[in-house]
C-alpha cells in the first residue's frame, strides 16, 4: 500500500503574503497527520519565500509521522539539516526566479558535489532522496552518489494536454520506477499530482509514496484540510 506525504509549503505561502503569523504551517501539519497522512514535506528555500527556519524547527519537534525536508545542496542548508535532523532530505534543484521547482535534479552533471552532500547527511543518520526526472541516466547517477530514495518528477505527466501524451509520460514514470527499484532505491513520486491525475500513477507498484501539496491545500480552501487529505488518501492508498 502506498503512502501519502503532504507538502504544507503553500500554507506558508498564504501566511507570507500578508507577513503575519497565520495560517501556521505547523498547525496545518498537525491536522494533516490527524487526517491520516503518512508524512509531512517542507521546502526550506534559500530565499525563505515560504517555509521559515522557525517552521522547520517546530515541525521537527511536533511531527509524529515522518518529516521530509526538500532542499538545495548548499552549505548553509546542509548545515541546518544536520542540526535539525529531519527523517529524510530530498535534494532538489532551486532557482530564485522560479515559481515552483521546474524539473528534476541534474545528478549526473554534479556527481562529486552530490556524493559529498549525500555522505555528509547520511553520516548524521538522515536518509537522502534525489528528486529526478524519470530518466534512467539520472536514476543511475542517483545510485552512484549513494542516495537511498529517488522521488520521480511527475510534472511533465501532470501537465500533459491530452490523454495520449499523459499515457506516454506515465509509461516513462513506470519504467523509471522499475529501474530504480531494481537498482536498490526506494521510489516515491510527486509534483503536479492532483485528484484527477494521480490514480493512473498509483497503478505503478514500485512507487511507495506520493508527495502532494498544492492540490491538497487548494482543495482545503473549499472543503477543509482534514477532508482534503482524507479524499486524497482514498485515491493513493
Amino acid at each position: 500500500m502506498a503512502r501519502l506525504a503532504v507538502n504544507v509549503d503553500h500554507v506558508a505561502n498564504i501566511r507570507q503574503a500578508r507577513g503575519i503569523d497565520i495560517p501556521d504551517p505547523v498547525t496545518a501539519a498537525a491536522l494533516v497527520e490527524l487526517a491520516g497522512a503518512h508524512g509531512i514535506v517542507v521546502h526550506l528555500r534559500e530565499d525563505r519565500r515560504h517555509i521559515q527556519d522557525r517552521d522547520l524547527r517546530l515541525l521537527r519537534e511536533t511531527v509524529k509521522t515522518k518529516l521530509n525536508l526538500e532542499m538545495a545542496a548548499t552549505p548553509e542548508i546542509i548545515g541546518i539539516a544536520k542540526e535539525v535532523r529531519p527523517d529524510v532530505v530530498t535534494l532538489v534543484p532551486e532557482k530564485r526566479e522560479e515559481l515552483t521547482t521546474e524539473g528534476g535534479l541534474d545528478v549526473k552533471g554534479n556527481i562529486d558535489a552530490l556524493e559529498a552532500a549525500v555522505g555528509e547527511l547520511q553520516a548524521v543518520g538522515i536518509r537522502v532522496s534525489a528528486f529526478v526526472d524519470p530518466d534512467l541516466v539520472q536514476i543511475k547517477a542517483s545510485i552512484d552518489v549513494g542516495a537511498d530514495i529517488v522521488e520521480l518528477h511527475t510534472g511533465t505527466y501532470a501537465e500533459a494536454k491530452d490523454e495520449e501524451t499523459g499515457l506516454i509520460e506515465a509509461e516513462k514514470i513506470a519504467k523509471a520506477a522499475i529501474f530504480a527499484s531494481k537498482g536498490g532505491l526506494r521510489v516515491s513520486a510527486g509534483h503536479g499530482l492532483d485528484y484527477r491525475n494521480v490514480e493512473l500513477i498509483t497503478e505503478i507498484e514500485e512507487i511507495e509514496e506520493f508527495s502532494i501539496g498544492y492540490s491538497i491545500v487548494a482543495r482545503a480552501v473549499m472543503v477543509g484540510i482534514t477532508q482534503a487529505v482524507m479524499e486524497m488518501l482514498t485515491l493513493v492508498t
